[in-house]
């Protein structure tokens, strides 16, 4: 085995065993991971880190005695080189946002279906950005008072997500496959958001999704 054909070294910081060794075994059963260590502990979490080369950490930083979303940040200044992916029960608004801003950019729930999780990895691999659905929808949610539902045209969660999603650059047969619908829904959801929204082009759209903050809060990475 050559060292392109190796394993991806993993390691899962969590302290739920049902989550963490169903995790272990259908990374390891893909073939492409290995997971060096289970920890539960930040002791532990430091020591692996120092001892191994860790190709990404999967972490639920609530269930480990990490005292605050500041002390990912200073993990992150000791490992620089270390990938993150926050896989957690719940989030707030709050604390979504302050991930963001230390750093950790990749962030999915533990409702994660096989297909998400395992794109979140290879966009957390690639130094992607990854957010679950729902994640996605409480970072752009839309205040519901009557006047901004009328400023944004009224547009659906659905909608919203794939106005972002052409912001980002996803061709139409991209974001099908993204959002696992087909093309031609595609094409009715964007024939709908510029009827809405009174725009002809995907610049005029652009422009009107970052006047309405919906492509503000996160820097895409493509």
């Amino acid at each position: 085995m050559n060292q392109s054909d190796k394993p991806i070294p993993l390691l899962i910081a969590d302290d739920q065993y049902l989550i963490t060794e169903s995790l272990k075994l259908i990374l390891e059963r893909e073939g492409r991971f290995k997971i060096n260590k289970i920890v539960s502990e930040k002791s532990e979490l430091i020591k692996v880190l120092n001892l191994e080369k860790i190709s990404l950490l999967i972490l639920d930083h609530s269930l480990i005695d990490i005292g605050s979303i500041s002390e990912l940040k200073e993990l992150k200044a000791v490992f620089p080189d270390l990938k993150v992916l926050v896989l957690s029960n719940n989030l707030t608004k709050a604390e979504l946002i302050e991930l963001n801003s230390v750093g950790i950019i990749d962030i999915i729930l533990k409702t994660a279906g096989r297909e998400e999780l395992f794109e979140a990895i290879d966009s957390a691999l690639k130094g992607k950005k990854y957010y679950s659905g729902e994640l996605l929808d409480l970072l752009f949610e839309i205040n519901e008072k009557k006047s901004q539902l009328e400023e944004t045209g009224q547009l659906t969660t659905s909608e919203i997500e794939i106005v972002r999603l052409i912001s980002e650059g996803l061709t139409t047969k991209e974001i099908a496959a993204r959002k696992f619908i087909s093309f031609h829904t595609v094409i009715s959801h964007r024939k709908n958001i510029f009827r809405k929204l009174g725009v002809t082009s995907i610049s005029e759209l652009i422009m009107y999704a970052i006047k309405t903050g919906w492509i503000n809060t996160i820097e895409y990475n493509i």
